[in-house]
């Protein structure tokens, strides 16, 4: 869309356990810092799981969930973070593509369209024995785009580590008519709802 997402009040910092996000986004850790949450970086390496017969919603839960117990594993003692996001139209689902002509494709299919953007959230810690699953959905709608205009904007970025080929961070304006819902969960974290589940983690 072209502006910084609404930065939320920060979150005391001593009252939190130690936060580990499993992901190497640079998207979602400058979103994490918005929120003013000291973290550590430790990337999960599992590979994401897709599967015809669950939705969106299922299987943003299913990868965030393996990811973050992926590294919890190795961080008993912190609260693990991990995240999964993907983009939907009906009944397509949109991850990450495979190269130029995949994105360019991706793009050519959501133009002129209403698409969700679902993020699915895991906070994680396995010495308490406590888990949080959530998954946050964004409406967002396309403007017409022709293969220039496609051409372009994959010229402007770098699409393929981003699902449905773009970032609404990036030059958004060139694709996006409108957004209904958290403009923080189509840039990776809704970071709305993980204030409010982080405050349920607040210890005196």
């Amino acid at each position: 869309m072209g502006r910084a997402s609404q930065t939320e009040p920060p979150l005391p910092r001593t009252v939190l356990p130690r936060v580990v996000l499993a992901s190497a986004s640079p998207r979602r850790q400058e979103l994490l810092r918005e929120l003013g949450v000291p973290f550590v970086v430790a990337p999960a390496q599992t590979a994401e799981l897709h599967h015809e017969q669950l939705t969106a919603g299922e299987l943003c839960l299913i990868n965030a969930h393996r990811k973050a117990m992926a590294v919890a594993r190795r961080f008993p003692d912190a609260l693990v973070l991990g995240a999964d996001t993907l983009v939907t139209l009906g009944t397509t689902l949109f991850g990450k593509p495979a190269d130029l002509a995949d994105a360019a494709r991706m793009l050519g299919q959501l133009a002129g369209q209403s698409h969700h953007v679902v993020t699915g959230v895991c906070l994680l810690h396995l010495r308490r024995h406590r888990e949080r699953l959530f998954a946050e959905t964004t409406t967002v709608t396309f403007r017409p785009l022709n293969p220039e205009q496609i051409r372009a904007y994959l010229t402007a970025i770098n699409p393929l580590d981003k699902a449905g080929a773009y970032a609404i961070q990036e030059h958004g304006d060139d694709l996006v008519a409108g957004i209904v819902g958290s403009y923080s969960n189509v840039v990776g974290l809704p970071l709305e709802r993980l204030r409010a589940e982080l405050d349920t983690w607040l210890v005196d």
